[in-house]
């Protein structure tokens, strides 16, 4: 048997969801405005990053196809060379949301095919019930924010009542969520993980599907910063997914970042976690090397989404593709015959678009393996993502999604 790595650049959309005008995102496209910005001189900055996107090594994977798939949209490869051993295309999501989960689930053969619950966006933004219970369940003096925020900003504005009264900070977003910033050492890092859980079990009836820690650390708004120490408690996935299918057989699939919490640990042999995107890219290699015939490794690199897309910063998006991009041979170099590299996104973060919050868009679905290549059009569904490497991994066929392995050369 082979292995299989799918790599998830967290928030890299590349526009054109049919749908995009239901979640208000028509025109919004993570990739193109980037790269537009970049070529315009308008995500220059000094000491980071200057001029046109540069990421050869995605371009010559076929991301520029990709894109071109989903929107017709083109740039200007600069002559990179397309590697014959490349395959691409574009995939439309049919899960309900624009969030996480739902993206990660679908690439994961699981679409999301119900609707999760939200809070409004009002002050409060939680029913005075559930506040009620968050409080009195979760033995705290209060809650502060109760609304939706970015979590920076939230912290910086209710970060210094939060340690002198010891109430925790609660937020949410359009994304179904429930947020709880706290310090890991005034509040306690342990406390929040607790406390987390006490909502998560409160939330349940509502159908929210994650609550997150938000630890921090620092003394004054001007010193805050979140740490690596974030925990997720998300809903179960209603079905088996690729990852369940795969450790049922007696496969390993190793989560990098994020992905164990995405998935409520189910299907999930190891978890390795780091902080930044290079740290996690450092995880990812060496789950690489460990992986074994059969296996599975699913990384997520979360700072694309969570440092750039939220906070609308087109520069630091740039630099940090440009940045994934250059460590992108490495893993190429690690790839044995019969593997599959995957690269793809679970949705958009447009960082030149309106507010703060995710953006509904068709995803990159690009990747090489020796032997592999061709291209794969428009995929109906991040479901023919998690097919293709079932059957590249040899397993039956599940219930959703088409796989596209033969049509890049693949053989079951």
């Amino acid at each position: 048997m082979a292995r299989a790595f799918l790599f998830v650049l967290d928030s890299f959309g590349i526009g054109g969801a049919a749908d995009a005008e239901r979640y208000g995102d028509t025109g919004s496209n993570t990739f193109g405005h980037i790269a537009r910005a970049c070529a315009e001189g308008r995500a220059d900055r000094e000491g980071l990053r200057k001029g046109p996107l540069f990421v050869p090594n995605m371009l010559s994977l076929g991301l520029g196809h990709a894109a071109k798939t989903a929107t017709g949209f083109s740039i200007d490869s600069g002559g990179e060379a397309h590697l014959a051993s490349a395959f691409h295309g574009a995939a439309q999501e049919i899960s309900s949301g624009k969030d996480t989960p739902s993206g990660h689930w679908e690439i994961a053969a699981l679409p999301v095919r119900f609707d999760w619950g939200y809070f409004p966006d009002t002050v409060p933004a939680f029913p005075a019930e559930l506040t009620e219970a968050i409080i009195r369940e979760g033995e705290v003096p209060g809650i502060l924010g109760n609304r939706h925020a970015p979590g920076t900003e939230i912290i910086e504005r209710f970060g210094e009542e939060h340690i002198r009264t010891g109430k925790p900070i609660c937020y949410t977003s359009v994304d179904s969520v429930l947020q709880i910033a706290a310090h890991e050492v005034h509040f306690g890092l342990e406390r929040l993980y607790e406390f987390c859980k006490v909502v998560r079990r409160l939330v349940d009836p509502l159908n929210i599907g994650r609550v997150i820690a938000r630890p921090f650390i620092g003394e004054t708004a001007a010193s805050f910063e979140r740490t690596h120490n974030r925990r997720d408690y998300s809903v179960p996935p209603p079905e088996p997914t690729l990852l369940d299918r795969l450790t049922a057989r007696g496969s390993r699939v190793i989560a990098v970042g994020k992905i164990g919490d995405i998935f409520a640990h189910r299907g999930i042999s190891e978890v390795r976690k780091a902080a930044g995107n290079m740290a996690m890219f450092d995880k990812a290699l060496g789950a690489m090397a460990d992986a074994g015939d059969g296996d599975l490794v699913f990384a997520n690199f979360v700072d694309f989404d969570t440092e750039f897309g939220h906070r609308r910063d087109v520069a630091g998006y740039a630099a940090a593709l440009e940045a994934f991009d250059r460590r992108l041979p490495e893993a190429l170099a690690r790839l044995r015959q019969g593997d599959l590299l995957i690269l793809t996104a679970d949705h958009g973060n447009d960082p030149t678009w309106h507010g703060t919050d995710h953006t509904r868009e068709r995803i990159p679905v690009i990747g090489t393996g020796p032997g592999f290549g061709g291209d794969i059009g428009l995929r109906t569904t991040f479901a023919d993502i998690g097919e293709t490497v079932a059957e590249h991994l040899g397993l039956a066929r599940g219930r959703h999604g088409t796989s596209f392995y033969e049509s890049i050369g693949g053989h079951a």
